[in-house]
């Protein structure tokens, strides 16, 4: 007698092992969408454009960049415009596996790290006026693999923005940003996935269901 095929608690009803191969496979054709993406300097300065001419950017005093790595929407270009426009910016870092937020003051701020990420300097991260908390975002840019154009995301598999916006305020928006070759017609959602309430490409602004 086979054991029973555990279900996921999601809205799609799919069992698990689905959801995680639906996934996987999602993953692995942005993957390539995006490393053959051409332009990708160019593409990305429209796409920052965009979102840095929303209602919720112009709105919003304390607001997150991700720093790209890889072959993400590239976004360190539009840094020292930011840090001009008398916003506070607040850039993630990586530490043992969880998300730290530091308030960016100054590009000097910044150096590469491991694999090349462009990150915090060491001897800036324990001081306390630089550490923020996921509360006191009032915008989150949010990076992602894969996208649909409800919202949907999915990241690397390792959960570190899940776990950074489940504090964020239920009221901060969420907006993505990704090149068009990332969009999927639907992304499978775990019941703990988060859905973005914008998703931003050099195409489009789409409206996601949010967390509301």
């Amino acid at each position: 007698m086979s054991n029973p095929v555990d279900t996921d608690p999601s809205s799609s009803g799919e069992p698990v092992n689905e959801v995680s191969e639906r996934k996987a496979a999602i993953r692995k054709q942005a993957h390539e969408n995006r490393r053959a993406q051409a332009d990708k300097d160019a593409v990305s300065v429209s796409i920052v454009d965009r979102f840095m001419k929303l209602p919720e950017y112009a709105a919003a005093q304390t607001v997150m960049f991700y720093v790209d790595v890889r072959d993400e929407a590239r976004t360190r270009h539009a840094l020292p415009e930011a840090l001009t426009t008398g916003k506070r910016i607040v850039v993630p870092y990586c530490v043992d596996g969880e998300l730290e937020l530091f308030w960016l003051e100054s590009m000097d701020e910044l150096e590469l790290g491991m694999y090349r990420i462009l990150e915090p300097k060491a001897e800036l991260r324990t001081v306390a006026s630089k550490k923020l908390q996921p509360e006191d975002l009032d915008l989150i840019m949010v990076p992602g693999v894969a996208f649909d154009r409800q919202g949907g995301r999915t990241g690397h598999g390792k959960g570190y923005y899940d776990k950074l916006l489940e504090h964020a305020k239920p009221q901060t928006p969420l907006v993505a940003l990704a090149f068009e070759c990332q969009l999927f017609d639907e992304i499978p959602m775990d019941s703990h996935d988060i859905y973005m309430d914008k998703v931003v490409t050099e195409s489009a602004v789409y409206d996601g269901r949010g967390r509301n």
